[in-house]
């Protein structure tokens, strides 16, 4: 008896406790739980980082490597834990799902490639590595499970209508524009948490998209926002059903349910009957080019030579061409976030090395420049969420409706100073060799060479009814000619710059648009809102511009010689076969 009474105490709090566990244990399991990895593997991380990483993101996590100033966006501060591209809420850390797709996809658009030749294991650790620049990996209260996605509805033209009324409602146009071609008021002045400027998604090429393109890609991403940044978390704010329409409206912008990237590589020129004329109206302008079909060419930065644009300000140039017996015209189009049409550009403007370490914008994109930057280095919110109001009570980091206090009007909150104007307009050339040559050799894509010479067809925005005929024997030897130019019109709306070259398929000197012929095309445009001018441009590589023949000989008369010659040449050997068989009946000897 006195042995139970002295474990009776001890039982009943062995009880306890465990019935403490099994009621702890479900909240305890519903927390993800650090894993800050082994000292081992922090060490293995280190070393992938040091060599792959570590000259963008810096040493010590924060951003500012050697090839920071060179970029645009700057990349990723580790030492904030503030990412963008997450499955979590807004405000949460990341899984490391999300960071091992970010490492093995890259960044499409920026300057984050791909990482796939990485083992599992070294991915793995270099996660484990980038935990260690910020205390937050430490904190379970940081840590949030992944939010659940639910499976998307087909495709449907009638939900992407309502979805284009939904995203102007909650104002949406104001960032991205109403087309959708990151044009909007706001998107010049927008900065990040760091106070860098930060250039707008254009939602008519989901292929350049960060957070992926897929419409379950881009639910996740209206859904839980880019944080960080100006872009919210509408998890909230939306019902499931506007944000997939919403969804459809931008799978319905960036070319339909297909997506995927739509360069091409040959420019074919659409012949057309009677006179090509230009006018000033743009809807004519679209007219004569509408049945000429449209090639889409990637734009890259010019990074060969001095003067080098490491972000170029545009992505991809849209090229049609339409000719008749005497003449040839381009349409060349792109979107572009402002139209610059003050100050100048030429091809030969000179681009110092100082310049280039002043950054894409030429400095005004820097952190703290040209705005009310907070004093702590940058840092352009006091507040996790960028949309909160000045005055906002502190709220809870998982919460993923930006828009408690003013569901549609507070989309600006972050809006900084406007740049201040720039002094280069925006530019746009054609380039074509000067002689076409037999052979695959074409000239250095880079403005020529020597002896490979390059034409030139240039205009200068800021005054489309001036261009000029320019010719480049290298990018430090480009020089404008005494040769009549061509013709050029040039319009600017909604966010998309269309111009129009007209000049004589022929002429005494320069290229010669011969038909059946493929000519070398090069498309370099300069945007001035990036401070791009003379070698600091963006630029497509060589392709090519078909011109078929305008009469193509008639396939009937060819296919009834060739029938007629088939059938006299079975003719022919059936009274052969009947000859020979006749002779040698003649030869046999009566019976």
């Amino acid at each position: 008896m006195q042995l139970l009474t002295l474990r009776r105490p001890t039982t009943l709090a062995a009880l306890l406790a465990l019935a403490a566990a099994l009621v702890l244990a479900p909240a305890a399991a519903a927390q993800p739980q650090p894993d800050l990895g082994s000292e081992e593997q922090v060490a293995a991380g280190k070393v992938v980082y040091d060599k792959w990483c570590g000259q963008c993101h810096g040493d010590d996590g924060a951003g500012e490597g050697i090839a920071a100033p060179h970029v645009l966006p700057k990349p990723r501060d580790f030492t904030s834990a503030k990412y963008k591209f997450r499955s979590t809420p807004f405000g949460a850390l990341p899984t490391e799902e999300d960071l091992a797709r970010s490492i093995r996809n890259g960044l499409p658009g920026t300057s984050m490639p791909a990482f796939p030749e990485l083992t599992d294991t070294q991915v793995e650790n270099v996660i484990h590595y980038l935990k260690t620049f910020a205390a937050d990996w430490q904190d379970p209260a940081a840590y949030a499970e992944a939010v659940e996605m639910p499976s998307p509805p087909p495709y449907s033209e009638e939900r992407a209508a309502e979805g284009k009324e939904a995203y102007v409602r909650i104002g949406c146009a104001r960032c991205h524009g109403d087309e959708g071609r990151g044009d909007g008021s706001s998107a010049p002045t927008l900065r990040d948490d760091w106070g860098h400027f930060i250039r707008v998604a254009d939602l008519t090429m989901p292929w350049t998209f960060r957070g992926g393109a897929t419409r379950e890609e881009l639910f996740r991403t209206l859904t839980t926002g880019l944080y960080g940044t100006p872009m919210a978390a509408f998890g909230d704010a939306l019902t499931e059903e506007e944000r997939w329409a919403i969804v459809d409206w931008m799978v319905s912008k960036g070319g339909g349910e297909e997506g995927g990237n739509p360069y091409g590589r040959l420019v074919t020129a659409q012949p057309v009957e009677g006179e090509i004329v230009l006018a000033e109206d743009p809807a004519q302008v679209g007219a004569a080019f509408a049945d000429a079909p449209a090639t889409l060419l990637p734009i890259v930065g010019q990074v060969m030579e001095p003067g080098r644009a490491f972000r170029p300000g545009v992505r991809a140039v849209e090229v049609r061409a339409i000719f008749n017996r005497d003449e040839i015209a381009f349409l060349v189009s792109w979107n572009d976030m402002v139209a610059e049409r003050s100050g100048e550009n030429r091809p030969d403007l000179p681009v110092g090395i100082e310049d280039e370490l002043d950054g894409p914008l030429g400095g005004w994109a820097k952190a703290g420049e040209g705005d009310d930057a907070a004093d702590d280095g940058g840092e352009a919110a006091a507040s996790d969420d960028p949309f909160a109001a000045d005055e906002a009570p502190a709220a809870d980091p998982f919460a993923t409706d930006p828009f408690a206090s003013d569901p549609f009007g507070a989309a600006g909150a972050t809006d900084g100073a406007a740049p201040p104007p720039s002094p280069w307009s925006d530019a746009v050339a054609l380039q074509f060799p000067i002689e076409l040559r037999d052979g695959v050799a074409k000239p250095y894509f880079l403005f020529g060479d020597p002896a490979y010479p390059v034409e030139l067809w240039h205009v200068d925005l800021a005054d489309p009814g001036a261009a000029g005929l320019w010719e480049g024997r290298g990018s430090d030897a480009v020089t404008e000619v005494d040769r009549e130019p061509p013709q050029v019109v040039a319009h600017y709306e909604a966010g998309r710059w269309s111009v129009a070259f007209k000049r004589p398929r022929a002429q005494q000197s320069g290229p010669a648009f011969a038909e059946d012929v493929f000519m070398p095309l090069a498309v370099t445009v300069w945007d001035g809102f990036h401070h791009e001018r003379g070698n600091r441009r963006g630029l497509t590589s060589w392709y090519h511009v078909y011109v078929p023949p305008l009469e193509r000989p008639s396939l009937v008369a060819p296919m009834l010689r060739a029938g007629l010659g088939v059938l006299g040449l079975e003719l022919l050997v059936v009274a052969l076969v009947r000859r020979r068989k006749r002779r040698s009946a003649e030869a046999q000897p009566e019976s």
